[in-house]
């Protein structure tokens, strides 16, 4: 589908100068899984809740260089939405959001904050992305991709360049994956800083793996998707998007993850190392702990995408541990 093009050096370091202006850094930590030392970028800290501010602010402020009265418009699962509501406050960017009609409670009603267009549509992220499409063409403005962006993905690369920075040793890093935009920007970052012998690893939610189905030869129309509490990452990428190709091309693993064990890994999150993680952030925990990412020896991390849990979720995964 894609015209958009992988980030140059210009666009990274851009989208670094735009970040390092607006946000904290944010921690990198050692986690203990189960007696495990692992390294965690707590992206969960971030002042909407996840990492999708970065690349949301950065695609932004691009924006607004080329049209200074232009307005933008992104369909979200929820975070990314949250990005760009953020930015377009930060950057005075008239911004419409459209999120489907079973988007995360907890997401709405953060969106609900913000001075934005807030539009709930459809029954899937497919349904509300092809309907935000629709509108910035009726409008005439800017659609921000949450991961087919090349702004998006020089955005998402300051993760893993701070992360670089603040654990220089670290040999191995496992990422979430949605429709890709994360991981891309991990291997912009790894490149732009010489960093190649850092080992990357994909994960996905079993239950909703577009991404690992394409890469096998599935055509995304086909793929099928099942709830889950990941939901930053459920839902299809796109046919022909950047973020599918720059994956293809490094040839990184993706692993599945079970649903029960991104639930444990929530639960093990909060109760072990007092941290909130959604989902999507749990996701690379799980696949750690069940030994899915097969590197026992090296000094492996991840990245926590994100704290934007429901409550009323929260408090269920955390009682199962009595049942």
């Amino acid at each position: 589908m894609s015209h958009v093009v992988a980030p140059s050096h210009d666009d990274l370091a851009e989208a670094a100068r735009v970040i390092a202006d607006h946000l904290e850094v944010t921690p990198t930590v050692t986690m203990r899984l189960r007696g495990r030392a692992v390294l965690a970028k707590l992206e969960s800290l971030q002042i909407t809740g996840s990492f999708k501010i970065r690349g949301a602010l950065a695609a932004v402020s691009a924006a607004h260089r080329d049209d200074p009265h232009g307005a933008v418009i992104t369909s979200s699962a929820g975070n990314h939405g949250l990005g760009i509501a953020h930015a377009s406050g930060i950057l005075h960017v008239p911004a419409t959001v459209v999120v489907p009609a079973n988007a995360s409670l907890a997401k709405v009603k953060k969106l609900r904050n913000y001075d934005i267009e807030l539009i709930q549509h459809g029954s899937s992220y497919d349904e509300a992305q092809a309907y935000a499409m629709a509108l910035a063409d009726e409008r005439s403005i800017r659609y921000i991709s949450p991961f087919n962006d090349t702004h998006v993905i020089a955005g998402q690369a300051t993760v893993f360049s701070e992360m670089l920075v603040q654990s220089p040793e670290i040999e191995h890093v496992v990422v979430p994956v949605g429709g890709g935009g994360l991981i891309s920007g991990v291997l912009m970052a790894r490149a732009a800083m010489g960093r190649e012998d850092v080992r990357v690893t994909g994960v996905q939610p079993e239950a909703s793996a577009a991404m690992y189905h394409v890469l096998h030869g599935t055509p995304m129309a086909a793929v099928r998707h099942r709830a889950t509490i990941a939901d930053g990452l459920a839902g299809g990428g796109d046919e022909g998007a950047l973020t599918n190709e720059l994956i293809r091309d490094a040839q990184i693993p993706l692993v599945l993850v079970e649903e029960h064990y991104i639930r444990q890994g929530v639960r093990e999150a909060a109760e072990v190392n007092g941290l909130v993680f959604e989902g999507s952030a749990a996701t690379p925990y799980a696949a750690i702990l069940r030994h899915l990412v097969d590197d026992p020896s090296s000094r492996i991390g991840f990245i926590a995408s994100g704290r934007n849990i429901a409550h009323g979720l929260l408090v269920d995964l955390l009682n199962e541990a009595l049942d």
